[in-house]
């Protein structure tokens, strides 16, 4: 078991876990609720705590699941991952907060407002809605308006109720950091007007490192906009650094040429710092690894987080029945980028804010640390 090992291969052994538990998923021995299904994120799933307090947002639902080596149960009140009779790990469940039976001043429930990612980000989608759905151009594997159809949410998230949910989720002692991200608008700002509007609202009422996604706006003024407004990091997602790919998955972000991205992405690091750049890659769209390694590489040049995830297919996409990338591809990624990121002197574990801070959907910092010593 785990913790009966040592140093470096503890940390060897959870790296295999997480990547295993990010690309297969857990089965249930023991019966709980298995999470939101759909979002604009990684859904279909619950955090787990590994040993050595990586947290890991375990998909639950999915046909790749079903096949699964891992088992996840309980026994008293102690939780454990079992493979085969053998206990691969004792771990925990990060228990649903106590403001999602809380509402709004305005009647909304809280947990349609805002979610708990990981262990304390706390995250929302402040624009539900997405240009590219209108268009039926959307990317095949977001879920963004499946949950606003499947009244799990609300469309546009007003300033003071997302506030309201950050209160209660800090005076629960949940909230460390915060997450807000966007479906793409039609206008040139692509969703930052909210966006800083929101991040505004959350300074005036306590200083929390918040995180921004968005994709890159027809103006850097409205990058600015975020930086004035108080954001701490940002997210700007190519998904995909193979253009035939991003074609055939993302016909809509496709039209947005690189080096839009690219100007975004340099304007941001001198707005947000190294290293508090990030930009999501998905593997398992049809890519190879060459262009993942590649595509990172020029990102960490640049000083900006190449921020890897494994394709989490979700209920009701067009990928809901498509599988994440083998656990071992995943490793050889993840080991590749660590070394990458020593190279150009990041550390994905100083980000202030969001999903490089959280951790719950990647083992970048897993591998960073595996490989940093």
């Amino acid at each position: 078991m785990l913790h009966e090992q040592r140093g470096k291969d503890v940390e060897a052994e959870i790296l295999k876990l997480k990547v295993e538990l990010l690309c297969r998923g857990a089965r249930l021995g023991t019966k709980i609720d298995r999470g939101r299904k759909v979002g604009a994120g990684p859904a279909g799933g619950r955090c787990i705590i590994l040993p050595g307090g990586s947290c890991v947002n375990t998909p639950l639902w999915g046909d790749f699941v079903k096949e699964s080596k891992l088992v996840l149960i309980k026994r008293g009140d102690e939780w454990g991952l079992l493979k085969g009779d053998n206990l691969e790990a004792e771990v925990e469940l990060v228990p649903y907060p106590r403001f999602y039976s809380q509402k709004t001043s305005d009647g909304v429930p809280m947990w349609k407002v805002a979610l708990l990612h990981g262990k304390d980000c706390l995250a929302t989608t402040v624009y539900q809605k997405c240009v590219y759905w209108d268009t039926g151009k959307k990317c095949k594997f977001c879920g963004i308006e499946l949950s606003l159809n499947a009244d799990k949410t609300i469309a546009i998230k007003k300033p003071k109720q997302f506030c309201e949910v950050v209160e209660a989720a800090v005076e629960e002692g949940v909230c460390g950091h915060i997450t807000l991200t966007t479906g793409t608008t039609a206008s040139r700002d692509r969703g930052a007007k909210l966006l800083a509007e929101v991040v505004g609202e959350v300074k005036a009422y306590k200083e929390i490192p918040v995180h921004v996604q968005l994709e890159p706006p027809k103006n850097s003024r409205y990058l600015e906009l975020l930086a004035e407004n108080g954001a701490d990091t940002i997210g700007i997602h190519v998904e995909s650094f193979d253009q035939r790919v991003l074609k055939e998955v993302c016909p809509g972000k496709v039209k947005t040429e690189i080096e839009k991205y690219f100007e975004a992405w340099r304007h941001s690091v001198e707005l947000f710092g190294e290293g508090q750049v990030s930009s999501f890659i998905i593997a398992g769209l049809g890519e190879d690894d060459e262009s993942i390694l590649k595509g990172s590489e020029e990102l960490a040049r640049i000083g900006v987080i190449p921020y890897l995830v494994p394709l989490r297919p979700i209920i009701g996409t067009e990928f809901e029945n498509r599988w994440p990338p083998s656990p071992l591809r995943m490793i050889r990624l993840y080991e590749g980028i660590a070394n990458i990121l020593i190279r150009y002197g990041l550390d994905p574990r100083k980000s202030k804010a969001g999903c490089v801070r959280c951790g719950g959907c990647s083992a970048l910092s897993e591998a960073f640390a595996q490989h940093h010593h």
